[in-house]
């Protein structure tokens, strides 16, 4: 129970900490056009690194995943990343089921993460834009 209240207490921190954030606030922030996300599929125990567009839908197995803004600090404040991200599971025959809509972060995955069976899903950086093969 203690430990639990104390992940909230992070989570609010983090969060108050990205929105009020001195003078320079979020418009200094390098608000990112594409986010890098890592995904782990626990049945083949493939890690894969994908990125997704802010605003477009990309596929992950069965997963959905929608970015909807990707924050990182600049170079000389304390390292953060942290993306807005919505997750829906459409498996083939059923209607898409939402499983996670939030904040997450890249120093701390495990504060605000994806509870899947078969998936995890955590933001690694924002970019200003995707990288082409």
């Amino acid at each position: 129970m203690i430990a639990r209240s104390r992940a909230w207490c992070v989570i609010a921190l983090s969060v108050g900490a990205l929105v009020n954030s001195g003078p320079q606030g979020l418009a200094q922030r390098a608000d990112g056009r594409v986010a890098v996300l890592r995904g782990l599929d626990k049945i083949t125990a493939r890690v894969s690194t994908f990125e997704a567009p802010l605003g477009q839908e990309v596929r992950f197995g069965t997963l959905r995943v929608l970015v909807r803004t990707c924050r990182s600090r600049p170079p000389e404040e304390p390292p953060e990343t942290s993306a807005f991200i919505e997750i829906s599971d459409q498996r083939p025959g059923d209607l898409p089921r939402i499983v996670f809509s939030g904040w997450m972060f890249a120093s701390t995955p495990a504060l605000s993460a994806l509870e899947h069976p078969i998936y995890d899903v955590w933001v690694i950086d924002c970019r200003t834009s995707a990288t082409r093969p």
